[in-house]
This record gives structure tokens, C-alpha cells and sequence, in this order.
């Protein structure tokens, strides 16, 4: 409240006008984080890449937000899952959920904020999106009697012979003999006929073999 005298023809007259100071005599104070996103998330353990975290920061006196990431402290719970570099995180391998926290000293207070950040393994059924997918692996015995193809996932084994499917689908295999050789028989089918067989794809991926003489 400001007091002002004003003189007119009458005399003098005291107005009282009130002046608002929005810094209320006060030092600039952090009152929040906030962490934007609030959560990430890495579809497999190798996606590579990193999710960028912003750090908002709330103050009061006067009322303020800032970008304040390159300011905060950035730590996670689960150090062996994902690396944190001023906000920017990556995945290290393998599966899992971290909180990601911010944090900043101001005026002798800490005030902090948490994300998360999840690792999917979609082929590890114990993993965050586990069991949606899984391996199916194919050897050929002896490795140069013989081929075994895929119609569907790219398998060519000897080249390739690791694919990844959904959980349930049916791959159909052929296996074809070179030279002299001639094809044996399968293990690990689902069925099998003659030189070709069917594997559905359980949760926890599967392994078959074609053997050749």
C-alpha cells in the first residue's frame, strides 16, 4: 500500500493506492520439476537410439516455468539397463522398467521429479511385452548335405538359420538335399512330412533339425 498526497484547490488530500509487487520481496524460488515425457519406452533391448527428457522447472517470485535439463541432476535406479546423459537416455541390453529422476539444489531445498523408462524384450516372456514373439532356430546335419528354407521369416539355412515370429504362428520348412546327399529326417516339428515340416511357434522360441546323408 502506497500513500500519496495530492494538493488541490480545496487543500491537500491523501489518496492511498495499492501497488502490486509480483516478486513479493522474494528471491526466484523452484517450487516443481516436472519431466516431459513422463514415461519412454524402447520396443527391444537393441533398438538403439535414446529418448530425449525435458526438465520443466516451476517457480514462484514471480510465478515462472524454465527449461532447466542441462541444470538438474538426471539419474536412473537401474543403471545397468539404460544410460542417462542430461536427459538424453539409452537402452544398455536386456529388459525391464527404471525410474528416471531429475533433481535440483535451490535455495538449500532438493526438489525432484521422476519419469520411467521401460526395455521390452518382446521374445523373453518374463520381460515388460514378453512372449508376444519368439526365436525359432534350424541347424542342418551335416551343415553341407543340405538347405532348409522358410516360406515365410527368411530362414536359408545354413546361411541364416535364426528368425523371429509371433507366438503361435505356423512356419512351414523344406529341406533340400545337394549333390549326392539325400534328406533323412526332421526333429523339433510341430508335424512333419517327408522333407518338409511345420512348426508352431511357443512361447520360448523353438529349434528343429534337418539331417542329411
Amino acid at each position: 500500500m502506497k500513500a500519496v498526497w495530492r494538493r488541490g484547490a480545496l487543500g491537500a488530500t491523501l489518496i492511498l493506492t495499492a501497488t502490486n509487487f509480483l516478486s513479493c520481496m522474494h528471491d526466484l524460488k523452484l517450487v516443481s520439476i516436472t519431466i516431459q515425457p513422463p514415461a519412454g519406452t524402447f520396443l527391444t533391448p537393441d533398438t538403439g537410439g535414446e529418448i530425449d527428457f525435458t526438465a520443466l522447472g516451476s517457480y514462484i517470485h514471480p510465478p515462472d516455468t524454465r527449461d532447466i535439463t542441462d541444470k538438474v541432476t538426471w539419474k536412473t535406479d537401474v543403471p545397468g539397463l539404460v544410460s542417462v546423459n542430461g536427459g538424453k537416455v539409452s537402452p544398455l541390453g536386456g529388459c525391464g522398467g527404471a525410474n528416471l529422476s531429475a533433481s535440483l539444489q535451490d535455495n538449500g531445498n532438493l526438489v525432484i521429479a521422476y519419469a520411467t523408462v521401460t526395455v521390452n524384450d518382446p521374445t523373453n516372456p518374463i520381460c515388460p511385452g514378453g512372449g508376444t514373439e519368439a526365436t525359432l532356430g534350424v541347424s542342418v546335419n551335416p551343415s553341407d548335405f543340405g538347405t532348409v528354407t522358410s516360406l515365410i521369416g527368411g530362414i536359408s539355412c545354413p546361411t541364416q538359420c535364426i528368425a523371429v515370429f509371433p507366438v503361435g504362428t505356423s512356419v512351414g520348412l523344406t529341406a533340400t538335399p545337394v549333390g549326392n546327399h539325400s534328406f533323412v529326417d526332421w526333429t523339433g516339428c510341430t508335424q512333419k512330412s517327408g522333407n518338409t515340416c511345420t512348426v508352431t511357434i511357443p512361447v520360448g522360441g523353438a529349434s528343429v533339425a534337418a539331417t542329411f546323408q
